[in-house]
């Protein structure tokens, strides 16, 4: 298993954990953020396949930021490739 350790920028979490096993999330972790709305989207992203997964949050905005945390987690993913 890899886990895929990220510092997001331009938002409100500090830091993001991804582990990823054969190409599919087993686990994310989300350190600050709006803790609720992480939550939600952790379990949603465990079990899906990573190209899935970027492709469905890459490119979301939060507000007037050119980016958010899905698009941080994206980011994230497709580092590690």
């Amino acid at each position: 298993m890899e886990t895929i350790k990220y510092i997001p920028r331009g938002v409100c979490s500090r830091g993001m954990e991804i582990d990823v096993e054969g190409g599919v999330i087993q686990a994310v972790r989300v350190m600050g953020g709006c803790s609720g709305n992480l939550k939600g989207i952790a379990s949603l992203l465990k079990g899906m396949r990573v190209e899935d997964a970027i492709a469905r949050m890459e490119g979301i905005r939060c507000g007037m930021k050119p980016t958010s945390c899905p698009d941080q987690l994206a980011q994230a993913l497709k580092s590690a490739r």
